[in-house]
């Protein structure tokens, strides 16, 4: 019965939903279908999104979030205007002490969504694959089923603001016609695709190759830039995460770890190529309905992977064998074959 008085009073557009998800960036990349549904499918509702301010960017140009809220450090900062908005809905796609602190802040029980953290460490652990067969995303719908809402499954979007938009040709005007991004970066060394493989596959591929990353990559991106030819650019740490995304749209393709700009690339519909290292598709973050095409390549069968559900600074073992063993030979020939 409940769900359905909460539908009609939404529909009636008395109602504002809260969602919560505080990190990271492709996290909250993967939360903005379900933003877009409830939007669309409960009419006046009002849409309100906490996060941090780091992440503010984006979400900012997102036309189905009526009104953004953020923390630097602690949810008091915002706790006392959001307990004004008088919330009937909260929707916690984040699942941590500190989301849970809001809900109980704001008196309210979260709408939330399996986060399968138990088969996430039988996977890492015991090496045995429970996870169902669903991409986080048809997860978090089940945060805002009760509600009447369903995936339309139209993929993820991502909003880039005016002002962020640029072209390559305004920074490079040596780099004409087609492009490929390298996303080279990530947060946790096993996640990122070693410079030395990288090198070589550059020097082979006959098209200008963008650097992308943040200001932690740059000396990496410096020598890959250094070592491959004037053909490829270092913009790790130069652009904003919108003037990223910008050139991302432009591209041709796009290579990337497993990272926030992967699901960027996803949502502006980019043909991909995904190089997995300790992480695996199985966790359910894989790329969402990205372009045709997309390709995910991993070494399976190792004994050793996955090693963790998020990364470490290096690999536990010391031979990296998820990256190294990912043939370079094949990155070039799957880029080669989608320029034909």
């Amino acid at each position: 019965m409940i769900p359905y008085i909460i539908l009609f009073l939404l529909k009636k557009g008395l109602d504002k939903i809260l969602f919560i998800r505080f990190s990271s960036i492709g996290d909250i990349v993967l939360t903005t279908p379900v933003i877009r549904c409830v939007k669309r499918q409960l009419e006046g509702v009002q849409v309100h999104f906490l996060t941090r301010e780091t992440y503010r960017p984006l979400i900012q140009a997102n036309p189905f979030i009526d009104r953004i809220f953020t923390i630097h450090d602690r949810i008091s900062e915002v706790l006392p205007q959001l307990q004004q908005e008088r919330y009937r809905t909260v929707v916690d796609l984040h699942r941590n002490f500190r989301s849970a602190g809001v809900a109980i802040g704001l008196r309210k029980k979260p709408l939330s969504f399996p986060k399968l953290n138990l088969r996430k460490w039988i996977l890492v652990n015991m090496r045995m694959d429970l996870m169902p067969p669903l991409h986080v995303v048809d997860r978090y719908f089940h945060a805002v089923r009760s509600l009447g809402v369903t995936n339309d499954g139209q993929g993820l979007d991502y909003f880039i603001a005016e002002e962020d938009r640029i072209t390559l040709g305004e920074i490079r005007p040596d780099y004409h016609g087609k492009y490929i991004i390298w996303a080279i970066g990530g947060r946790h060394g096993t996640k990122i695709f070693p410079v030395h493989k990288i090198v070589p596959v550059c020097r082979r591929l006959k098209i200008p190759v963008v650097l992308l990353g943040d200001a932690g990559d740059f000396s990496r991106g410096e020598f890959v830039a250094r070592e491959s030819g004037s053909h490829v650019w270092n913009a790790c740490g130069k652009l904003t995460i919108g003037q990223s995304a910008s050139l991302i749209e432009g591209s041709f393709l796009v290579i990337t770890n497993d990272t926030g700009l992967m699901h960027i690339s996803a949502a502006l519909g980019k043909r991909i190529i995904s190089l997995w290292g300790n992480t695996v598709p199985a966790f359910g973050m894989f790329p969402y309905l990205p372009g045709e095409g997309s390709r995910i390549m991993e070494v399976k069968g190792l004994p050793c992977r996955p090693c963790s559900k998020i990364g470490f600074d290096k690999c536990p073992k010391g031979h990296f064998n998820c990256m190294e063993m990912i043939s370079g030979d094949e990155i070039v020939k799957e880029v080669e074959s989608s320029l034909v």
